[in-house]
Formats: C-alpha cells, structure tokens, sequence
C-alpha cells in the first residue's frame, strides 16, 4: 500500500468542501459559569451534537469518500473503542460501502448498539490482552479490505481538522484552543488550522493520567508507548501515539497537560448542571484542564472542543450520582 502524504492545511479546505450538508455544522456555545470560573472567553466547540454524537464523523466521511471503486466494493476496515466505529459505520452507510469494525468487549455497549445499528459488522476482541492493530492488518490482509484507523491517517487527520477550521472561521483568532487527546487525529488536524487561521494560538493537549503517553512522547522526542490505561475516558485509552498525528504534535502543539478521571467527572457535571449538554467523559478533556487551571488563560479568548457525547446513560448517572 502507498504511503501517503502528510496532511496540509489544504487537505482541510478540501475535507470542509466533502462535508458540507453532510456534517453538521456544529454550535459554538459560552457560558457566563465558565467565563467567571476561569477569568476567560471560553467558547465551547460542541461536537456531541455532530453526526453520530461525535468529531469522528468528520474524518470518517472524509476517508472514506476518497475511496475508488475497488476500495468500495471490497468494503471497509477499521478498530474503535467505540466512537470512530460508529463514524466509520454511519459513514459506509450513506456511501453504500459494507464496514467490519474490531471493538473491544468492553466498549460501552451504547457505542456498540449504535454500530450495529449503522449496519457495521462487529468483531470483538480484547483490549487487555490482544493487538487490536495486528488483528485489524490480518483481516486487511485477507479479506482485501481497506483499513481505516482511528486517527493515524491523513484523510481522517484532514477531516477531524474541519471542526476547529469552522471555530477559526466564526470567531476569529484565539489565544488557546484545549483539544482532548487520544491517538492525536484531532489535536493533529486543529493544530493545522490553528496554524492557518490563528498562527499565534497555543494549542493544548489534553490526556487521561493514566493515559500520558502524548505527553511522555512530546517530552521524550519520540513515540512512547504505553499498556491499555484503566480510564473512564474510553475514547482516550490509546496506548500511543501515530506517525503522522505525532510529527503534527511535534512541531504545532505547544504543551499536553493530564487530568484525573474525578476531575474528569465533575465536568460532566457542569455541563449537565449548567450548559444542559450530555458530554461524555473523553469529551470533558479541554474543558477539565481549564477549569482546574492547569494553562493560564486570565484575560484569553480561550477555545475548547467537546469531542462527543456518547455514554450510556445508566453510566452517565451513575458517574454523577
């Protein structure tokens, strides 16, 4: 298989272009509890209200609409704990493209259903004791399907890119941006249009502690890999890093900061109280490491993508109970 180029902001542009009336243009929401909280001008980037309840929708449609024909006809492939499953099963849909998706046992079983739902064939495995990678590869291998990952590509670095290009484009410059970290598509793609469109805005990182391994790579100079962190922050549960979305993080972001799943509990807990939203815990990220004040941000406009909501409901209840 080729390699392909690193992503540009280009390739955004081109993304958007793919998107439009596909995805939803997602609200920019404030809220005067945080700006008092945090001294800031925060504005919140919600993509719990995009397509299948979170940013993957983006990067998924956008791959997966660069497919030729023999690449839709055998089908697609790809692993998720849970959120670029479904975006990868919803997105196959609408294209008329059959999807398998590798989950782990253990995925929230709202994700899992909404997968199924969307017509994506499920193979599970598990995450503690077995490479989803190397068991996505095999079925690459012989089934002749296109394997999609979660993050490390650059149609899907491209597409998750488009959301911070839409805050860019509705607000203007920023002084910060939070970007919640897993495997790096998004923090990648939004550092690419931070670059365009705000060049003098600091994008942060922002990672589960038991699952620091951006934060270990970008002090290190390398990929660090990691054991499969215990967090609530499922969708952050990478064990490392990719080859395009660190090179990306490398020399566009400018510091990864780590909050504790408490931490992580009581923002879900503001967003419910006080904004009204259901957010799931990987989506409370950006905004976790804003509120306990881990980044200076008196006086900033302040940016925050909220990456998805989807958590089953029993569990999101109980998490604020």
């Amino acid at each position: 298989m080729s390699v392909l180029p690193a992503p540009t902001f280009d390739d955004i542009r081109a993304a958007s272009a793919r998107l439009e009336r596909v995805a939803h243009r997602t609200p920019i929401l404030t809220s005067r509890t945080a700006d008092a909280r945090t001294g800031a001008t925060v504005f919140f980037k919600c993509e719990n209200f995009q397509r299948m309840g979170a940013f993957k929708f983006r990067g998924a449609y956008n791959a997966l609409a660069q497919f030729d024909a023999t690449q839709r006809a055998a089908g697609v492939l790809t692993y998720s704990s849970g959120n670029h499953a479904q975006a990868i099963a919803l997105s196959a849909q609408l294209a008329g493209i059959h999807a398998t998706i590798i989950m782990p046992r253990d995925a929230p079983a709202a994700k899992v259903a909404a997968t199924q739902e969307y017509g994506g064939e499920v193979v599970f495995y598990d995450r503690y004791t077995e490479d989803r990678e190397a068991i996505g590869e095999h079925l690459a291998r012989t089934r002749g399907m296109t394997l999609i990952p979660p993050y490390d590509h650059p149609h899907v670095i491209a597409g998750q890119g488009t959301a911070a290009r839409e805050l860019f484009d509705e607000l203007g410059p920023l002084d910060l941006l939070f970007v919640c970290l897993g495997g790096g598509g998004l923090i990648a793609g939004s550092a690419l249009a931070a670059a365009a469109l705000s060049p003098e805005c600091r994008v942060i990182g922002v990672e589960p502690e038991a699952g620091n391994d951006g934060q270990q790579s970008l002090a290190r100079g390398e990929i660090v890999h990691i054991e499969t962190p215990h967090t609530i922050a499922d969708g952050a549960a990478s064990t490392h890093l990719g080859r395009y979305t660190f090179a990306l993080i490398q020399r566009l972001v400018e510091q990864i900061v780590t909050v504790s799943d408490v931490q992580l509990v009581e923002t879900m807990r503001f967003f419910a109280q006080r904004m009204k939203m259901v957010v799931e815990p990987t989506g409370c990220l950006g905004a976790a490491a804003l509120f306990n004040g881990l980044v200076p941000v008196q006086g900033k406009r302040v940016g925050v993508l909220v990456s998805g909501g989807n958590v089953d409901l029993a569990r999101f209840g109980a998490f604020l109970a």
